[in-house]
């Protein structure tokens, strides 16, 4: 079915089920008419001001009380989403929500596509694409950091830095197409050193985009940490210990863990999906087989590992083998030595071969010692400890970093075009390709399958 953008659109703007009160939204430009035919109050709603409430009653159209309400009425282009925007603020109960919803389609709403509200705000220049996709990063934050990246996005940080690389290049590009175009026009051509000093400026702007896109990414998705190591060294109560809670099944009997077990958690302010894992062993059981193979896919799938000894015991076979196996993946990943409450008998000279950048670190699943520094450890072995500065702008979309990355390909293209001797015309053609990859990131030159693929993310009523 074909949709229309000058319908008035309307959905319930809130969770469903029991609350103390429920929104539902209209927005176009017969939203004010629309709630007026099922609004009775002092007023009507067409007389309100701009970002006013006024108290009534929804009406049936025979005339019975349907909810006693506020309605608020925001006047375009004034609103969120550019339009006139009318909000009927009802009793939360689910059978009177859907009871004013109805009637309020019934008097010629249609009902709202998942994030159509937030697509309008975007057509209509209330937001640029970026920002509207900061919108459901502020919704589904998993952190305070997380919150704190998406709103900074949403009030155009990012944003305004790509708008300074891109009118940079497209100063640059206009320079030397009115050179070509109009030589009649006396403008002097640029010095080859100029053009070349200002394509690698706007590298650089762009590489220190790219430099916060790790960080990003984590803010907004979370580490995913694969908890991995031989049977019984106590990768469960680690989980458990992260969690603070008795999560995952413990006991003294080898090969408890069957299964991954997933859970989130955040630390210093950086989201983990932790992992807890079977362990990692050769058995005829096929049971746990099955549990090692899922254990294998774990370390394949996650960004960060954190590899478990038993600090009682001396490093033997199987640690090895885990060693091994976690090295070879090619992540990142920091070895955590359990049960550091009982007498140490690994020896740290039989990791030297295995650990040459950090020393392990010591923790006491059983007393929860250590676990802090282990959690730190783990985001600085993913992030480090610069990318997360409080003046960094930090990229937390692939799609985002997919353009940023093809941007700087294309400039560096044009510097390599310069070099060879090349024309203004072929630079200006690798330039031109530049400023289509980052206007794709606001939307300037976005395709439309994309467009509408970034909004079916949402939920209907934002």
């Amino acid at each position: 079915m074909a949709i229309d953008d000058q319908d008035t659109i309307a959905a319930v703007a809130t969770p469903a089920g029991e609350g103390a009160i429920a929104i539902i939204r209209l927005s176009g430009r017969d939203a004010v008419a629309i709630a007026d035919r099922v609004f009775e109050g002092r007023r009507r709603i067409a007389e309100m001001k701009s970002h006013t409430l006024a108290h009534g009653r929804i009406r049936s159209p025979g005339g019975k009380t349907v909810d006693e309400v506020l309605v608020s009425v925001m006047r375009a282009p004034r609103s969120y989403t550019g339009e006139d925007v009318v909000e009927v603020n009802c009793h939360g109960g689910r059978i009177a929500v859907e009871a004013v919803y109805r009637l309020l389609v019934a008097a010629g709403a249609r009902p709202a596509e998942p994030g159509e509200f937030t697509k309008r705000a975007f057509l209509n220049g209330r937001l640029d694409l970026a920002q509207a996709e900061a919108v459901i990063d502020v919704i589904r934050a998993k952190s305070p950091k997380g919150l704190e990246v998406a709103a900074r996005q949403l009030e155009g940080e990012l944003s305004a830095r790509v708008q300074g690389v891109r009118s940079e290049i497209l100063n640059l590009l206009a320079h030397l197409q009115v050179v070509i175009d109009y030589p009649e026009e006396g403008v002097a051509e640029l010095e080859p050193s100029e053009v070349r000093a200002r394509i690698e400026r706007s590298i650089e702007a762009i590489e220190r985009l790219l430099a916060g896109a790790d960080a990003g990414r984590v803010y907004r998705d979370g580490i995913r940490a694969a908890i991995v190591g031989r049977p019984n060294v106590g990768k469960s109560s680690i989980l458990n210990a992260l969690l603070g809670e008795e999560r995952a099944i413990v006991t003294e009997i080898a090969g408890t863990t069957r299964d991954t077990i997933e859970e989130r958690a955040v630390f210093a302010g950086v989201p983990f999906v932790l992992t807890d894992t079977a362990g990692l062993r050769e058995t005829d059981d096929p049971v746990e087989r099955i549990g090692v193979e899922r254990t294998r896919a774990a370390v394949r799938g996650a960004d960060l590992v954190i590899a478990v000894l038993d600090g009682s015991a001396p490093l033997g076979p199987e640690d090895v083998e885990v060693l091994r196996t976690v090295r070879d993946a090619g992540i990142p990943w920091i070895v955590a030595v359990n049960k550091a409450d009982l007498p140490l008998r690994l020896s740290p000279e039989s990791l030297r071969p295995w650990i040459e950048r950090a020393e392990p670190v010591f923790v006491s699943a059983r007393l929860r010692d250590g676990i802090e520094k282990l959690m730190a450890r783990a985001a600085e072995a993913v992030i480090g400890r610069e990318t997360g500065a409080q003046d960094a702008v930090l990229v937390t979309r692939e799609r985002h970093r997919a353009a940023l990355e093809r941007a700087s390909r294309s400039l560096a293209d044009a510097l390599d075009a310069l070099s060879s001797g090349y024309t203004a015309d072929v630079v200006g053609v690798d330039l031109q390709e530049a400023l289509e990859a980052l206007g794709q990131i606001t939307g300037e030159s976005v395709a439309d399958e994309v467009v509408a693929e970034i909004f079916a993310q949402f939920c209907v009523g934002k």
